[in-house]
């Protein structure tokens, strides 16, 4: 993996936050803010049902959707 250097700017209060988290942490303030990126883009990542239903979109071409299921389910009673 190939890394760059990356120049941030915080306020007093972040960077004190930081210091204080990662030295508690006992990992760098560059592992902190690594951590907390690949949270951010884990929590920002489409979930496997939302790729699945972006790529299935527009699929269905039998007309109202709903209700062929529910005229299929009534046959289930």
């Amino acid at each position: 993996m190939r890394t760059t250097r990356t120049i941030i700017f915080l306020s007093e209060d972040e960077k004190l936050w930081l210091e204080e988290y990662s030295k508690a942490a006992g990992v760098s303030m560059a592992e902190t803010i690594r951590r907390g990126l690949a949270r951010l883009r884990e929590q920002e990542r489409p979930s496997r049902y939302h790729e699945a239903l972006e790529s299935t979109r527009g699929l269905w071409k039998k007309g109202d959707g709903l209700r062929y299921q529910e005229n299929l389910r009534r046959d289930w009673q």
